[in-house]
């Protein structure tokens, strides 16, 4: 059998940054390249009626091997793309063995460290084999090693006959990093009862909850005049922008929150005195104050567009995704399956708020009640991304005691 860790390096050698510019499906092309490749590795491993279709999504099955009706179907579901926010290209993985608990320097020439004072949880992987980068790239392990330990798990299922299991479908998607990993996720054929995404953090992370997300897409004209001879004529769309930020409340930006706050966060912005461009993502796990920060978008472009002239301001507020909560806790067993399951093998389970989205959210409305299970990573989408070879190894045994579990269930 092929160590997941060893699967997972394999597929970080991909460049699978997806392009929120991209209206194409997949967004990045080269996405189909990792998909191509898993799914010679899935036929080559036994899976049936595996396939990419048109649009990137790779899809396989394991096949039951208890009587039918006695296990519900299980889905296990991993995205290929990394994020845009690093570089995901020409990844330069390499192990830190026996992690001793102080600084780990990850590119000398430049002078990139992590260390514990910063990143506390290192202290937790004493001892332990740490996967890094040179610093200079993301790693990918959201969502690589959500891959390689979902075909871990396929693996030895397939390896091991008596291992007692229902129906497993398996579906990889492209495109979770800019929020449309469901959009074209082909729910006939991956025919579940439910489901989980593997794509959380830490060991011991169980998510059902996660933030109701929408974006806001801001357009400003302003009018440019040689400065010399400027005054009563210039507009800056970039000032415009600036006075735009500073109506916002404070301390609703990432940087202030944690838990269950929200957040108004300024993800671009770009132009000049002529015309600029700002994109905002906005986050809350409550729905009244999910639709109050939207209402507020729309009062500033409301107040600017007096002040300045309408058509000055135009603001675009589209939802992305949904908190999976309510669609979830019908189906709370999905919980208390990994919470014992963990508990079975040692593990502190972590009941937390997804302080982000998964491909989860948007298929639990979907009808495929979704909710996401740990990968072992930790400081996903930046140069200090890291994941402990145990961890992987412990969760693909998650895994596979949450199959086992599900054998011989019978629905209530």
């Amino acid at each position: 059998m092929t160590k997941v860790h060893e699967r997972f390096l394999k597929y970080v050698a991909f460049d699978t940054e997806s392009d929120p510019e991209s209206e194409m499906c997949p967004s990045s092309p080269k996405q189909l390249k990792l998909g191509a490749y898993l799914v010679e590795e899935m036929q080559a491993m036994g899976l049936s009626e595996v396939g990419m279709d048109d649009n990137g999504y790779v899809y396989g099955i394991i096949a039951s091997n208890v009587p039918e009706g006695t296990a519900p179907k299980l889905a296990f579901i991993a995205h290929m793309d990394t994020s845009p926010d690093l570089s995901g290209a020409n990844i330069k993985a390499r192990i830190v063995t026996n992690y001793d608990g102080g600084e780990i320097v990850l590119n000398a020439d430049y002078g990139i460290k992590m260390s514990p004072k910063e990143f506390n949880h290192l202290s937790h992987y004493v001892g332990q084999d740490l996967i890094v980068t040179d610093g200079l790239t993301l790693l990918g392990a959201d969502n690589k090693a959500g891959i390689a330990e979902i075909l871990s798990m396929a693996e030895y299922l397939i390896g091991h006959p008596e291992f007692k299991h229902g129906p497993i479908k398996i579906a990889f998607t492209p495109d979770e990093e800019i929020g449309r990993g469901a959009n074209l996720f082909d729910l006939a054929r991956c025919d579940a009862d439910f489901g989980y995404t593997v794509d959380g953090g830490e060991i011991g992370e169980v998510e059902y909850e996660n933030f109701n997300a929408a974006s806001a897409k801001i357009k400003i004209h302003g009018s440019n005049i040689h400065p010399g001879s400027a005054k009563g004529k210039m507009k800056s769309a970039l000032l415009i922008g600036m006075e735009l930020h500073s109506m916002l409340p404070t301390f609703e930006n990432p940087a202030y929150t944690e838990n269950y706050e929200g957040f108004n966060h300024l993800n671009d912005f770009s132009g000049s005195v002529e015309e600029a461009s700002m994109l905002y993502i906005i986050r809350d796990h409550d729905m009244a104050k999910f639709e109050t920060k939207k209402a507020m978008f729309k009062e500033i472009e409301k107040f600017l567009n007096y002040k300045y002239g309408e058509g000055t301001v135009d603001i675009k507020v589209t939802d992305s995704y949904f908190n999976m909560r309510e669609k979830v806790l019908p189906h709370y067993h999905l919980i208390e399956t990994v919470i014992e399951a963990m508990k079975q093998l040692g593990i502190e389970p972590l009941v937390v708020p997804v302080r982000g989205g998964t491909d989860g959210a948007r298929l639990s409305y979907m009808g495929l009640p979704c909710p996401n299970i740990c990968t072992g990573g930790h400081n996903f989408h930046g140069k200090f991304e890291y994941i402990p070879v145990q961890s992987m190894e412990k969760t693909v045994e998650i895994l596979l005691e949450v199959v086992s579990r599900y054998s011989n269930w019978i629905a209530k």
